[in-house]
């Protein structure tokens, strides 16, 4: 997302991503899916002001998705405190937002993210969510910008390996964000 000509919006990537959520809801149809449109301030570990309530990524998408009229064939919720891949899935669960869905091969969670992202993301929804691979279906937006997430993709592997919990995921992760900090900054 970012702020022009007065406010938020989102990027071309971030309006991909609802794009291919359409797609999956639309191949989905007959069991109504549950779509969470998740982002909220990753800028906000930089201290960076963060924007106002209603306007975090997680908001756009979802505004976007209801008005492209994906509400009529799906269940739409955002998760918007998030500042971190980690935090939007810890948080996801942490509100419920998955509550009554068992998932398994025959009724896959679709991860909607981009290409670049989606190791590092069923990484982390297996570790967060305990869910096996087959349980977890690919949906890869197409558009926007490239990175590559195979560093933070080893960070996740090294600095979480053993832990599940929640809170230890959690720790880790700003422990790792605060080397790296140190270590880019000299």
């Amino acid at each position: 997302m970012r702020f022009r000509a007065g406010r938020w919006e989102l990027t071309p990537a971030s309006a991909a991503r609802v794009r291919a959520a359409a797609r999956y809801v639309h191949a989905h149809r007959p069991h109504r899916p549950r779509v969470i449109f998740s982002g909220g301030w990753p800028e906000a570990s930089t201290g960076a002001v963060p924007p106002p309530a209603g306007s975090r990524e997680g908001d756009l998408m979802l505004r976007a998705a209801r008005d492209a009229g994906l509400g009529e064939r799906a269940e739409l919720f955002a998760e918007t405190r998030s500042r971190s891949t980690l935090e939007n899935l810890l948080l996801t669960v942490e509100d419920d937002l998955l509550a009554g869905y068992a998932f398994g091969p025959a009724r896959p969670l679709g991860l909607v993210t981009h290409e670049w992202h989606l190791p590092r993301v069923r990484f982390l929804a297996r570790k967060v969510l305990g869910l096996p691979d087959r349980a977890l279906l690919d949906v890869p937006a197409t558009g926007g910008e490239v990175h590559d997430d195979r560093r933070a993709l080893l960070a996740a592997r090294v600095g979480f390996l053993g832990a599940r919990r929640g809170g230890v995921l959690l720790r880790r992760e700003r422990l790792m964000i605060g080397l790296l900090r140190r270590v880019t900054t000299g």
